[in-house]
């Protein structure tokens, strides 16, 4: 909503006595959390109330600190919800009920995209669709400052059912974060963000002691039979669960279950021989059922280590506070071994073995054991470790896409104010010597029609140039009659066609190239030659800081083809590079190689039905 400047920002007043002592109760009955004392540091003497226009041109009040920082904000016509900013939520971290994310996302809340169901760590059992939450990134021990703040889009529900299928959309619509516009009109808008909050006992004794609803209630997830009871599963594969304290609006104490006794529960044998069978329950229950009869019998390593182990359920890592799952394995459990765990598991009715020669093979399971039938689903120590190495797999992609851009050449299409649309931006107080890019054509003549009030009062989506005379003529073609409105969309199209066309080149180890007129793409184009011999011609590469004679040679290498290079045809300043054959793949992707972006690359066979 902030991500870009804001179309319009009035001068701030002061606000009356009276008027900030109604705002301050409003405050008090909004958020129950805040204590009366608190309320004179979240509404303190001084306040201020600035109104303002989003980009979006969606009106709104901002309420300042004495000192300029925007503490509450209010958006939408006539809207009087308040909504904290990240200002106040640094000072009351505890004001609303959070989400929190991993780091790589933090960015791309930033940059104004909404948080996904998948990029959803940590969450409360109790949140609903239009709830306002605060955002934080997710560390280990610890609570992350408040970064963003939202809606929900989704219940908790919703969340909890990420966990077990595979579900996309949005869980919470972004309204503000830390760095956007209204963080940006703060004077402390340099100030460091504050230290995440480490994990106490007596935040885990709070959620503990709340007593009023059973562990399922309050954790949306019951243990299964012989297992400690678990704070909530992390949503979208993240590493670690949740417990919600249950004061206030809640926090998340994202490490360790909530325990009367400390933080972390001590692993004993009999803990690991509980968290096995829990993972062997799991495991015929979900991916051995799914197995062909074909793949029974099993070896009993194979057994183990390809479904029971990945199966250890996730929240242990948290309750027991490892670091890993390597503790819980059967040589730390009370059956010592694979061999002794899997024939009590047999006798119980749970699986069917056959022992050859002292190897034991897994001949059968029973999906339907009542014990299986009544577990408890869990997210898994391998559902984490393949999302990680999933995210693994998907940073290093975009670490080498980031890689391939820096060696690419930049190309940007750029306009200058000429003729009819010079009296625009003088008019929006711009410099008409200037160069722009399309972004820059669009704010400049949003904040114009948001300045003039020409926004149509009937259809927002209509512009009423007949009423602005400098718009008018912008926007005017020859021999027609100017309109009295004309859509938005439209009118920047007509603003653009009417400026004079510039291009900027700019490549690794070269100043930037600027030249007017339109940038052409390379040619790339395979025609008949010397009568039935086919070739490829290479023409336009000048403009992207490529020499001719470097390109034919790397072409011939290439290609293991001839090359050559003579002038071209009509325009003794440009060259051709000719290389033999149909060779427009391997050019391409040569040109490609060498940071010429694709869709700056034409090529075509104009040599189909020429041989005679």
């Amino acid at each position: 909503m902030f991500k870009k400047a804001l179309a319009e920002l009035k001068t701030s007043a002061p606000l009356r006595s009276s008027d900030r002592r109604k705002l301050k109760q409003r405050v008090l009955q909004t958020f129950p959390v805040i204590q009366p004392d608190e309320g004179d540091v979240l509404v303190p003497d001084g306040l201020q109330s600035q109104k303002f226009s989003t980009h979006l041109e969606e009106p709104g009040i901002a309420y300042l600190s004495p000192e300029g920082d925007p503490l509450w904000f209010t958006i939408g016509k006539a809207s009087d919800e308040l909504i904290p900013t990240v200002y106040t939520l640094w000072k009351k971290p505890d004001l609303l009920p959070f989400l929190s994310t991993p780091a790589p996302v933090v960015p791309k809340l930033i940059n104004g995209a909404d948080l996904m169901i998948p990029g959803v760590v940590q969450h409360l059992p109790t949140l609903a669709p239009n709830q306002l939450v605060a955002v934080t990134q997710y560390h280990r021990g610890a609570i992350g400052p408040p970064l963003a703040v939202g809606r929900m889009a989704v219940s908790s529900d919703t969340l909890r059912s990420a966990e077990e299928t595979d579900v996309k959309g949005k869980a919470v619509y972004v309204l503000h974060t830390w760095k956007d516009a209204l963080w940006e009109m703060g004077a402390s808008k340099k100030a460091d963000v504050p230290a995440p909050r480490e994990i106490n006992g007596a935040q885990n004794a709070g959620s503990a002691d709340s007593g009023e609803e059973s562990s399922d209630a309050q954790h949306g997830s019951v243990a299964p039979e012989g297992e400690p009871e678990a704070a909530p599963q992390p949503v979208g594969g993240a590493a670690a669960p949740s417990t919600a304290e249950q004061t206030g609006a809640g926090t998340v104490d994202g490490e360790a279950q909530a325990k009367p006794d400390g933080p972390t529960a001590t692993l004993t044998p009999e803990d690991v021989s509980s968290l096995l069978r829990v993972a062997l329950l799991h495991a015929i229950g979900t991916t051995l059922s799914s197995l062909p009869p074909s793949s029974f019998p099993m070896s009993a390593s194979t057994f183990w280590s390809t479904y029971v182990l990945p199966a250890r359920p996730a929240y242990a890592l948290d309750v027991y506070g490892l670091a890993d799952a390597s503790p819980i394995d059967v040589r730390h459990s009370t059956f010592k071994n694979v061999k002794t765990f899997l024939k009590i598991s047999a006798k119980e009715g749970l699986l069917k073995l056959k022992e050859t020669k002292g190897d034991v093979m897994v001949t059968a399971i029973d999906p339907r054991h009542p014990d299986v039938t009544s577990r408890r689903p869990h997210r898994t120590v391998g559902d984490i470790q393949a999302k990680a190495k999933k995210a693994e797999t998907r940073e290093q992609k975009e670490r080498e896409a980031e890689e391939k851009r820096k060696g690419e050449i930049q190309v940007a299409e750029l306009w200058k104010p000429f003729g009819t649309t010079v009296p625009l931006f003088v008019a929006a107080g711009k410099d008409t010597s200037d160069l722009y890019t399309i972004a820059d054509i669009r704010t400049v003549v949003g904040e114009y029609i948001a300045a003039r009030g020409l926004v149509n009062a009937n259809d927002p989506q209509y512009i009423n140039v007949g009423a602005d005379q400098p718009l008018a003529g912008a926007v005017a073609a020859r021999g027609e009659d100017t309109p009295e409105f004309m859509k938005r969309d439209e009118v920047l199209r007509r603003v653009r066609t009417h400026m004079q066309t510039w291009h900027e080149v700019r490549a690794d180890g070269r100043d930037a190239f600027r030249k007017k007129g339109e940038l052409k793409p390379i040619s790339v184009v395979v025609k008949i030659r010397q009568g039935r011999k086919a070739c490829t011609l290479v023409t336009g590469f000048e403009t992207y800081g490529l020499q001719a004679d470097e390109l034919a040679e790397e072409l011939r290498k290439t290609c293991a083809s001839a090359t050559s290079v003579t002038p071209l045809q009509g325009k003794p300043n440009s060259l051709e590079v000719m290389v033999q054959g149909k060779q427009i793949k391997s050019v391409t992707d040569l040109l490609i190689a060498r940071g010429v972006p694709k869709r700056w690359i034409e090529g075509a066979d104009q040599s189909v039905g020429k041989k005679k």
